[in-house]
């Protein structure tokens, strides 16, 4: 039992440093190096706010300023969308240690969620700053932040060992992967604030998982809205995850021993 628990935690410091040389890796020699990870997504939020707000002329919601309500909504946009797209590409991108005997390839999709969660921990740090400028302030409700981080590890993770096992075989999987962020994105209220929806529209839209965790963002930051959904609909969520999440490594597990013969 020892063993095995000295074993899986070896394993997690490995995932840690891993995730850490390949975010350093992604930006090795560029002037403003690793910075470009985080200036990136606050460019975006600049851009985005500016053209809501200054071009739609967007008004405050649920009394908030909407540069506020944006961000909470975008932070964890940008892990998903930043996420997905490299771990779906981690097997060709390593193809070398693909092709490694002696390798755990399990690790490579993990260790890139692993380095984008680096930038959404400053990021998080960056909306309670600027709440607090605001005049809002932390509070018991951030407490939660954990959870809604553990089940995007969850979700992302489900999601890329499929895409990733089918980006082996299939290299239009990273241009169908990019698409159909595009259509969650939009289909999701991280832009647009869902009470403008009719009921009936908002309860199919709750059945986006994306809904789950932008809602779940923005229950924290702006409406204080504890857990923000029913236990049913918690349920729904979590199992959805969990299914996904074995799902893909079912997938992953049954065709990874081929990869290396197509890499």
């Amino acid at each position: 039992m020892k063993e095995v628990l000295k074993n899986k935690v070896n394993e997690l410091v490995f995932i840690w440093q891993f995730a850490i040389d390949d975010f350093k890796a992604k930006y090795a020699g560029s002037a403003l190096g690793t910075a470009w990870a985080f200036l990136q997504p606050i460019i975006t939020m600049v851009l985005y706010w500016f053209v809501f707000q200054m071009g739609f002329k967007s008004q405050p919601v649920a009394n908030f300023p909407f540069i506020l309500w944006l961000m909470a909504g975008l932070v964890p946009w940008f892990l998903i969308s930043e996420a997905l797209p490299g771990a779906t590409a981690s097997m060709v991108e390593y193809s070398y240690l693909v092709k490694k005997v002696m390798f755990n390839i399990n690790i490579l999709p993990l260790a890139k969620i692993v380095s984008v969660m680096l930038v959404q921990f400053v990021l998080i740090v960056f909306v309670m700053i600027c709440y607090a400028i605001g005049g809002y302030f932390p509070d018991v409700y951030y407490l939660q932040l954990p959870i809604y981080l553990i089940y995007m590890l969850i979700l992302v993770a489900g999601v890329s060992y499929i895409t990733a096992t089918l980006y082996v075989f299939f290299k239009d999987t990273v241009q169908i992967v990019a698409i159909v962020l595009q259509i969650v994105f939009w289909l999701t209220p991280i832009v647009w604030d869902f009470a403008v929806m009719p009921e009936f529209v908002q309860k199919i839209l709750k059945f986006n998982p994306i809904y789950y965790i932008v809602n779940g963002y923005r229950n924290i930051f702006v409406y204080k809205n504890g857990m923000g959904q029913g236990i049913g609909m918690q349920i729904y969520y979590w199992i959805f995850a969990l299914i996904l999440l074995w799902a893909g490594l079912k997938l992953f597990g049954k065709c990874k021993d081929h990869f290396a013969d197509v890499l």
